[in-house]
């Protein structure tokens, strides 16, 4: 039996676990997403009582209730939703390791997920080879014109996105956080007039999105900004306000991971526009091994780089 030490955060303060049975949190994240027993027991090919056995230890060792019992299933308490963070980086780690009983399946296949181009760019494909070396026999199509993929309508298999769909059967989870900054290129940064006024952006140009997608927070954001004025420029895509925005053209709403690492200058961080990260899956493939494979991919990546993501 594996065990392991952890530390996250109870009532606002930390806590150390000491001999934690990997097993009773691999339950606990199989109840976490299933959201009932049934489905958590199914999953795991595990018992009811084993799985209700496995949750109550482990609420029983960090001394707080991890779950709420619902009629209709279980949901996480607070404490519940802040240990799955801590829990899904040790699974990615277990996983890689080989632990508990972990093996590499013979997944095969086709899988399409749907994503934004940020992420398909800056976060899937770096760690794409290392997947396919895990799972040489399947093959994934990635998707990024989302504004066209529907999961009710089954144009994807899953999909990692910035919005929850409000309809389907789906099985959503929120895995982390896309924070967004003002960004500038040295060179505009440096010739920008009344810097640190209250007034300076009425002197700045602006990057946004073109009129289909006004609607994003990062768009109205811009819009309340410009009062009235013209945008220096207007796109449809955020890898071409990336470019623009490191030419010098003006000042954009970039993620944090993309535009950090690139030195571009922050001149906001904190603009109210961040977005949630969920991941999105067909209920009715939630046991096809070459989706989980997926879905644990993204999983691994958001948990591995969610400090970046965040922009902390």
């Amino acid at each position: 039996m594996y065990k392991m030490e952890i530390l996250f955060s109870i009532n606002g303060k930390d806590a150390v676990l000491v001999d934690v049975i990997w097993d009773d949190l691999r339950v606990f994240l199989a109840l976490a997403r299933e959201g009932t027993l049934t489905g958590a027991a199914r999953r795991l090919r595990l018992g009811l009582a084993t799985v209700s056995r496995r949750i109550e230890r482990l609420e029983a060792q960090v001394d707080q209730p991890l779950f709420v019992r619902l009629q209709t299933g279980y949901r996480l308490t607070e404490d519940g939703a802040e240990l799955v963070e801590r829990a899904e980086a040790m699974e990615a780690c277990a996983n890689g390791l080989g632990v508990g009983g972990a093996r590499t399946p013979d997944v095969s296949g086709r899988v399409c997920l749907a994503t934004a181009e940020n992420l398909a760019n800056h976060l899937i494909m770096p760690a794409l080879a290392e997947f396919r070396a895990q799972y040489p026999r399947l093959t994934l199509d990635v998707v990024t014109d989302i504004s066209t993929v529907n999961l009710h309508r089954r144009d994807a298999d899953l999909a990692l996105r910035m919005v929850a769909p409000v309809r389907g059967h789906v099985m959503v989870q929120k895995l982390g956080l896309l924070g967004y900054g003002l960004y500038g290129a040295p060179r505009y940064i440096a010739q920008r007039t009344r810097a640190g006024d209250s007034s300076a952006y009425d002197h700045d140009d602006f990057i946004t999105w073109s009129e289909a997608q006004a609607h994003l927070p990062a768009a109205d954001w811009v819009e309340r900004r410009l009062c009235g004025r013209a945008p220096a420029l207007s796109t449809t895509s955020l890898s071409s306000q990336f470019a623009a925005c490191r030419a010098g053209v003006g000042l954009a709403v970039l993620p944090h991971f993309l535009a950090q690492p690139d030195g571009l200058v922050c001149v906001d961080a904190d603009l109210g526009v961040d977005q949630a990260i969920w991941l999105v899956t067909q209920k009715d493939l939630m046991q096809s091994r070459r989706v989980q494979a997926v879905a644990g991919f993204c999983r691994m990546l958001v948990a591995t780089h969610r400090a970046q993501l965040a922009g902390r």
